[in-house]
């Protein structure tokens, strides 16, 4: 009489079989580092929602103080370049010091090291921290509404595109930085950066102030074209949308996001 034939079992996993990236979903992923992200924001999650809206605050009525005898086309200009100013706060120095905190404390080599595609990495910080500046972008245009009676024509569909590329090319700069320089370095950048923004870029006062060239700097980088494209967006009655702006705006984008990819991609 012959013998049952058993079929084999098949062989368990091991620790020293790590899943590949491809066999986890990309929703599964980015689910997983959503969850992530927001527990290790915790509790200080509202209070950092709380803050960037008095920095919205703060910009539009604070920077209306230096201003004497601000007119209306004046306070319109400042009005809409507030926003621009709080997405590069968040893209280029509230995210490279958190980058900067999860590398020394080893959480981002962690994340590096678990199954899921890495530039999902980039997009999770890049959603929380748009979701966080959404409310003092909001904020701050009603304020400026109430305390200088400045009429907005919005054009949605540039407004949103521009948000979307402001957003993703300082996220993307910002990740880049804290990716590439040593961690004390990379903070140190972004204190330099925030400065930068706010008392020497085209944002909440016209480029022709500025000496010629210093003019000519800000004519390649990304803050004057990304303020100019918001302003479009926020005001487009009287404030039109250049296609030069949206290039160079597109290339700074493109430029982060692959340094960051070939950083976030490098074994060590």
């Amino acid at each position: 009489m012959r013998e049952p034939t058993v079929a084999p079992t098949p062989h368990p996993p091991t620790d020293a079989e790590p899943l590949d990236p491809a066999q986890v979903s990309p929703w599964s992923g980015f689910s997983a580092l959503m969850r992530w992200s927001l527990a290790a924001t915790g509790a200080m999650l509202p209070l950092i929602v709380v803050v960037q809206a008095l920095l919205a605050t703060g910009i539009v009525i604070g920077f209306g103080f230096v201003i004497p005898d601000i007119t209306p086309d004046t306070a319109l200009f400042l009005a809409s370049g507030a926003p621009t100013i709080l997405l590069l706060t968040i893209g280029l120095v509230i995210v490279p010091q958190g980058v900067s905190r999860a590398r020394a404390s080893g959480a981002l080599d962690y994340q590096r090291a678990l199954p899921v595609s890495r530039p999902l990495l980039l997009l999770v910080d890049l959603v929380v921290w748009t979701l966080i500046a959404l409310p003092g972008v909001a904020i701050g245009l009603v304020v400026a509404w109430l305390r200088y009676d400045v009429t907005f024509s919005f054009d949605w569909p540039l407004l949103i595109l521009a948000s979307v590329l402001v957003t993703t090319m300082a996220t993307a700069l910002g990740y880049a930085i804290a990716v590439t320089f040593p961690a004390m370095l990379a903070q140190l950048l972004s204190q330099v950066l925030v400065f930068f923004v706010l008392l020497f870029s085209p944002i909440t006062f016209p480029a022709s102030q500025l000496p010629e060239w210093f003019t000519a700097v800000h004519a390649v980088l990304p803050i004057q074209p990304a303020a100019d494209l918001m302003r479009a967006g926020i005001a487009s009655d009287a404030f039109p949308a250049r296609s030069g702006d949206l290039l160079i705006l597109s290339l700074w984008t493109a430029l982060g996001l692959v340094v960051t990819y070939l950083a976030l991609a490098r074994r060590k």
